[in-house]
C-alpha cells in the first residue's frame, strides 16, 4: 500500500516558497478504483480553528451552463492515480457528450492527500478559471512523471515546467506558489467541502447531490441519462 500525508499546519518549502501544512503518515486504501481519505481525529478541520483562513476568495472551477438539468461535482486529487485515469477516460467522454453540449454542469473540487497535490492545485489555479482545466489536463496526463517518486524539489520543478508550458511566467508561478494565505484557504476549503458532502475517497462524484464512487463511463452515462430524463 502507498503512503500519503494529510495536510494541516507545518512549514514546507518549495523552491523558496513557504506553505503551511501538517503532515502525518497514513495508508492509502485501494478499493474499486478509489484512494481513501484519512479520517483520523488529528485531522481537525482547519475551518474550525480560531484563526481559520477566509475561504470566500476561492473560486469554484466549473464547466457547462449553470442552469443545466444535471450537475456533477467531482472530488479529486492531482496525486490520485484513479483520478488521473478518470480524467483521461470518463471525464473526456463526459465533456464531449454532455458538458460541451450544455446538458451537464461540471464542478471540480480539490482533495489534498499531500503537499504535492496542494502545489499542483496552486499551479492549475494560477492563471484563473479560463486556463484551469487545460492546465489540469496537463498535470493529470503527466502525473507519473511530474510526481518524480515523491521528491518535493523535483516535483516542484516539474510543476513549474508544466506551468511555463501553459504560458505562465516565472513571476506568476512564484507569486502563486508562495501565496501562504491561498494555501491555507485551499486546505480549509477542501476540508469544509469534504465534511459537508461526506467525501471519504477519490474520485467521488455527486450527481444532482447524490454521492457515487468511481465507475466506468458506461455506468456514468446511464446515470446521467436517467437524470436528464426525469
Amino acid at each position: 500500500m502507498n503512503k500519503f500525508v494529510a495536510i494541516g499546519a507545518v512549514a514546507v518549502g518549495i523552491g523558496g516558497a513557504v506553505l503551511w501544512m501538517t503532515m502525518r503518515g497514513d495508508e492509502a486504501v485501494r478499493d474499486a478504483g478509489v484512494t481513501q481519505i484519512s479520517t483520523g481525529t488529528e485531522m481537525e478541520t482547519v475551518a474550525g480553528a480560531p484563526d481559520a483562513p477566509d475561504t470566500s476568495g476561492i473560486v469554484e472551477m466549473t464547466l457547462g451552463p449553470e442552469d443545466a438539468k444535471v450537475t456533477i461535482v467531482e472530488y479529486a486529487s492531482f496525486t490520485c492515480p484513479y483520478c488521473a485515469r478518470f480524467h483521461k477516460d470518463q471525464f473526456k467522454q463526459l465533456k464531449a457528450d454532455y458538458i460541451d453540449t450544455g446538458k451537464v454542469r461540471f464542478v471540480y473540487r480539490d482533495v489534498f492527500f499531500d503537499q504535492l497535490g496542494l502545489w499542483a492545485s496552486m499551479v492549475a489555479r494560477c492563471a484563473g478559471p479560463e486556463k484551469f482545466f487545460g492546465i489540469s489536463d496537463m498535470i493529470y496526463n503527466q502525473q507519473s512523471d511530474w510526481i518524480a517518486g515523491g521528491d518535493p524539489v523535483q516535483a516542484s520543478d516539474n510543476l513549474r515546467r508544466i506551468g511555463r508550458t501553459a504560458g505562465l511566467d516565472k513571476a506568476q508561478l512564484d507569486a502563486c506558489l508562495e501565496d501562504e494565505g491561498k494555501a491555507r484557504a485551499l486546505v480549509a476549503w477542501f476540508r469544509a467541502n469534504a465534511e459537508t458532502d461526506d467525501v471519504s475517497a477519490t474520485p467521488t462524484l455527486l450527481i444532482n447531490g447524490r454521492k457515487y464512487s468511481n465507475m466506468s463511463y458506461a455506468d456514468l452515462k446511464i446515470l446521467v441519462d436517467e437524470k436528464l430524463a426525469e
